[in-house]
């Protein structure tokens, strides 16, 4: 990025008057049976948003008429082979024109419920340096255990973000708040080859739109955050096949994104934490065969007082981190097993997607 491009994001300051107003983006594709409750979350805000629109892409079902029941607005896209981003940036196009600088575009998903103090929080985190208020997701209830392991892990990452002060990694596609001026700086960015993916303000060239905005917005020289006030819940998946299409998905787009952009001091600690998450599953997968091979000809080699200690503080520090998830979930971190195979199903999607970036192959983007 361009120095002049960081100097701009801290140029314009904030106007006083009145109060700023919302617009909220709601892509859906046949959610006819979630879009009532997305709708009623942001109905039920302290801060209620002053205009909700449901976008309605290529949907076969009623969406659009359970939006319009529940008071929100339609909008249904025209010709769009863009998926998601190509719906918001048709969309985000149509609404803009008439946000001033100041206000705020909140982009949430269909299968989603804000908190009720979701944009009341996220207009007090707002200020000349951040550009974007992202949510804090947690899983809905069900799923049986594969759902409530990816509860454990969606309460993990939360943890992380309030040990770093709320600093935003993604800009979640659950929930996320923009400056009407951010996502116009974006999009000319874009338009002047400063920013790949297309011209629009979401990239056409990213498997995952929210991390590539993520990335996008750090580069224009703003803060991310995503405050512990800023909860959404959100779908889980409920088959392992459901899951690894979205986790390969998510890994590979995390990848090829950081691909497009190369080095930079936005995707430095990206590149680092790719790099780390690697390592770390390699050493995992020898560290289990060397066990395996070592016990086959030895026999168990018992317990080492050092070692032991070390597992305990593991035990504790995962058992900690998901304390809010309810006892099941501390129970099952203090098994330490489930977690394990657990593990090794996102290291699976890990090697997948990096061997599939490697090869180039094509990974194409399948609804969830």
């Amino acid at each position: 990025m361009r120095r002049h491009a960081t100097r701009r994001a801290h140029a314009a300051p904030e106007e006083p008057g009145d109060r700023p107003r919302i617009a909220v983006l709601i892509p859906a594709h046949n959610e006819q049976e979630r879009i009532s409750a997305a709708i009623d979350g942001l109905w039920e805000q302290t801060r209620r948003p002053d205009l909700i629109v449901v976008v309605t892409d290529n949907c076969t079902d009623d969406t659009a008429g359970v939006a319009a029941a529940h008071g929100a607005q339609v909008f249904p896209t025209q010709g769009n082979t863009h998926k998601k981003a190509g719906a918001l940036n048709q969309a985000i196009a149509w609404v803009l024109p008439h946000l001033d600088d100041r206000d705020l575009l909140l982009v949430q998903d269909a299968d989603t419920v804000l908190n009720p103090w979701f944009v009341e929080t996220a207009l007090a985190t707002f200020n000349r340096k951040v550009g974007a208020v992202g949510g804090v997701f947690y899983g809905e209830d069900g799923g049986g255990f594969l759902g409530l392991l990816q509860r454990m892990e969606f309460h993990r990452y939360a943890w992380e973000l309030e040990r770093t002060g709320g600093r935003a990694q993604v800009l979640t596609g659950t929930g996320t708040m923009f400056r009407a001026r951010v996502l116009r700086e974006v999009r000319a960015a874009r338009r002047t080859g400063e920013l790949g993916g297309g011209t629009g303000y979401y990239s056409l060239a990213s498997l995952t739109e929210d991390d590539e905005m993520t990335k996008a917005v750090k580069t224009l020289g703003y803060r991310a955050m995503s405050p512990a006030g800023c909860a959404v819940t959100t779908e889980v998946m409920p088959t392992l096949p459901k899951l690894w299409h979205q986790r390969l998905r998510w890994q590979r787009g995390a990848l090829e994104n950081l691909r497009d952009y190369g080095w930079t001091r936005v995707t430095a600690r990206y590149f680092m934490q790719q790099f780390l998450m690697g390592f770390g599953a390699l050493s995992f997968l020898v560290y289990l065969t060397y066990m395996a091979a070592y016990t086959s000809l030895y026999g168990w080699p018992g317990l080492s007082p050092f070692w032991t200690a070390i597992g305990m503080i593991f035990i504790v520090e995962k058992t900690v981190s998901v304390r809010r998830a309810g006892p099941k979930a501390v129970l099952v971190a203090a098994l330490m097993i489930p977690e394990m195979l657990y593990d090794l199903f996102q290291h699976a999607v890990y090697f997948t997607s990096l061997w599939g970036l490697v090869r180039r192959s094509e990974e194409k983007w399948v609804a969830t």
